[in-house]
């Protein structure tokens, strides 16, 4: 029985890689098409600041695996490295779905936004995001002198109290947008509704797994170390998916277009023409 269940547990650690280099590759488009060919606004730079978090994930998370199995053993700072990425993900998704409630339920009043808003916005994203991963770390040893078991589990259940806080906003404001628009709106759906509602559906299955995992480590170490595969590999199906939900929206069956034009689709602008970018294969959906 041990023997089937390491190589269920192997299994399981492969197939997060090749989830995670499928990702990468996905996210790398993505953050290429919008830095370079997109034009610049509040919603595209918002999924910028996303493709890059979750390109950072999964690329710390591919490093560290491969030392994983070049050593034999994992590294103390894969979990937390890759921890500050999520967390930043994470504030990015509940700023955005709360942008997007905004701009239904108050459209005047997000329609005069200043326009630096968004930057300062993706700016505190990846200040505050990281520091619920570093400092558990800092508290537990991990980056230098630690303050002990009691001051290590503080740290780790603040950190948790602040990320479950952020994934409710995100899913509760995914939810939101699903009731306006099916209930209240009659004006369609608006940019990126399904993609807030899909990583609002995501979230609880695929991201908060993993939080759970390295929050709860430092006191059920030895219960939760076998589930470590499965959080990962979940976490990186959330990381993943989030490009599939922009090409679901901006893609039209049949037609073979440049990314560029369903990106531009899927955070409603005009697509104007379809020369230049990278196309997608007929029916990729």
């Amino acid at each position: 029985m041990l023997g089937m269940w390491r190589t269920f547990v192997n299994v399981v650690f492969y197939l997060g890689l090749l989830v995670a280099l499928a990702g990468l590759v996905a996210n790398a488009l993505v953050l290429w098409q919008l830095g370079l060919h997109v034009r610049r606004g509040p919603l595209s730079l918002y999924l910028l600041h996303l493709a890059a978090a979750d390109l950072l994930f999964l690329g710390c998370h591919l490093g560290f695996s491969a030392a994983q199995w070049a050593l034999g053993a994992a590294h103390d700072l894969h979990v937390p490295v890759t921890m500050m990425f999520l967390s930043a993900a994470l504030w990015l998704l509940a700023v955005l779905g709360l942008e997007r409630c905004l701009g239904l339920l108050l459209p005047g009043c997000w329609a005069r936004r200043p326009a630096v808003t968004t930057a300062m916005l993706g700016g505190l994203a990846w200040v505050l995001g990281p520091l619920a991963a570093l400092l558990p770390a800092k508290a537990c040893g991990l980056l230098g002198p630690g303050r002990g078991l009691l001051g290590c589990l503080r740290s780790h259940v603040a950190a948790l109290v602040w990320l479950l806080a952020l994934g409710a906003v995100a899913c509760g404001a995914g939810l939101l947008l699903c009731l306006w628009v099916c209930c209240c709106s009659r004006r369609g759906r608006p940019p990126l509704y399904g993609m807030v509602l899909g990583s609002a559906l995501l979230l609880p299955f695929c991201g908060l797994p993993y939080v759970l995992h390295w929050s709860l480590r430092p006191l059920l170490h030895l219960l939760l170390s076998p589930f470590q595969p499965f959080a990962t590999l979940l976490a990186c199906v959330h990381a993943s998916a989030r490009p599939l939900l922009y090409f679901a929206a901006g893609h039209q069956p049949c037609r073979r277009e440049p990314l560029r034009i369903v990106l531009q689709r899927a955070l409603g602008e005009a697509a104007p023409g379809s020369a230049g970018g990278v196309a997608l294969p007929m029916g990729v959906m």
